[in-house]
């Protein structure tokens, strides 16, 4: 899973991206290329929480908006369970790589001295290597298991301002931590275990949140100019090459022919108009908004699907989807019962068909709520309920209804055109709501 990567930078999602993705192109040329599907959130936190839990956050109080920072305790409820508990009772071995971003320990601000309990292993997980939270957070320190590789004893200052570019927040920082090389780190480890674990002949159930391209932008040298879309482009370049580094550590294991290889991104990317001008790069594609907005640009996301003689190769579904529903689909591939309440199994659609889910559910940065129904979508407010900034006027609507079928750029509101639609949209985002 990318952090802030867009719908429109892979080339197999826009022929005009400016952005080279061969690594993700050729993953979708194997396999399944999901064209409806959706981040839970427009943020971080609250997707990796639905994304585990096969819950919307917004049914979990503290995570009714925002996201959790360095110094956050763990915001997940332990008694529940998580996709990797499903994984680790099936058999699989249990790995997380890269960034939690979902709070360590049980006090606020989280002690670095001490065990980082409940953590990553508290929901399930054998193993985990990563940061706390997102690469411009401090403190600025590795985790593996429950214990920090070094303890940040230093401070790194960073006078760029925010919030793009090499830009990241003053604060507490470890001797061994870099922060140029933590996407190569992460794709490192993620390999090694994939070849440590095809040599146990043991199955094994891998999370990769990559840190990027989330700022800070720091693309390696060797990828300094290698996109037309800047220091972002360059990095999203550089997170093609960390998953084709995983996906050759699949193929050099022998592990390609018997493994589901999804690839996603946590929301949109964080891409204002004026970059757009400046690079003639949709970075969300033609979607309205961007990273953090109720509208698409921030929360549809690339989903690629790879999985040799179950997914057909080159296939395309506009089948509605969200993260959540990776729970019920881990539980139905290995024949649990377990169900998540937000979540519906894609298995029916890897074979060729259609899947179960009729309605979604999004979430901006402030907590707005929008329903997807058919083609309809109500967004509960006025506004993006995220980064981007519109000027509301006395007489607007206190809603939005967009069709997105005919309007797919959300830019006519209908909530006065059509009340019964808004109506019945209205009752059915309260009832969700309630249950």
């Amino acid at each position: 899973m990318a952090d802030d990567m867009g719908y429109g930078d892979l080339g197999s999602y826009n022929e005009d991206s400016r952005i080279p993705t061969p690594h993700m192109d050729s993953i979708a040329s194997q396999g399944m290329r999901f064209t409806n599907a959706h981040s839970p959130s427009a943020v971080c936190t609250p997707t990796r929480y639905a994304l585990l839990m096969g819950r919307y956050a917004w049914r979990l109080p503290s995570l009714t908006s925002g996201v959790t920072d360095g110094y956050s305790p763990l915001i997940a409820d332990t008694s529940r369970t998580t996709i990797a508990d499903i994984m680790t009772d099936a058999g699989y071995h249990t790995a997380a790589i890269g960034k939690w971003h979902l709070g360590l320990g049980s006090v606020s601000p989280t002690n670095y001295d001490e065990p980082l309990v409940p953590g990553p292993r508290s929901l399930g997980f054998d193993y985990f290597f990563g940061i706390p939270a997102s690469l411009d957070m401090a403190p600025y320190v590795w985790v593996e298991n429950e214990q920090v590789t070094a303890y940040p004893s230093e401070h790194a200052e960073n006078p760029i301002g925010c919030c793009t570019g090499a830009f990241w927040r003053s604060g507490a920082i470890a001797a061994d931590f870099d922060h140029t090389d933590v996407l190569p780190e992460i794709a490192r480890r993620a390999s090694d275990y994939i070849r440590a674990q095809a040599a146990t002949d043991a199955p094994f159930f891998l999370y990769v949140p990559l840190a990027a391209p989330h700022t800070p932008w720091l693309p390696t040298e060797d990828f300094i100019g290698t996109s037309e879309a800047g220091e972002y482009g360059d990095f999203v370049v550089m997170v093609d090459d960390a998953i084709g580094q995983i996906t050759d550590a699949l193929n050099e294991s022998n592990q390609t022919e018997n493994t589901l290889l999804l690839v996603t991104s946590d929301n949109g990317a964080y891409w204002p108009p004026g970059f757009i001008e400046r690079f003639q790069h949709r970075a969300n594609s033609t979607w309205r908004g961007m990273k953090a907005d109720i509208h698409e640009g921030g929360h549809r996301v690339p989903l690629i699907a790879q999985w040799p003689g179950v997914v057909a190769a080159g296939s395309v579904t506009d089948q509605l989807t969200v993260q959540t529903d990776f729970f019920s689909t881990m539980a139905e591939i290995v024949g649990t019962e377990i169900r998540g309440e937000d979540s519906f199994s894609l298995l029916p659609v890897f074979v060729g068909g259609n899947g179960p889910r009729k309605e979604a559910v999004h979430q901006s940065v402030h907590g707005m709520l929008a329903l997807r129904r058919g083609p309809w979508k109500l967004i509960d407010g006025q506004g993006s309920g995220g980064f981007t900034r519109y000027d509301t006027l006395a007489g607007d609507p206190p809603r939005q209804l967009y069709n997105l079928d005919d309007d797919p750029e959300e830019t006519i509101n209908l909530y006065e055109e059509q009340p019964e639609i808004a109506s019945e949209l209205v009752a059915a985002l309260d009832s969700l709501r309630s249950q």
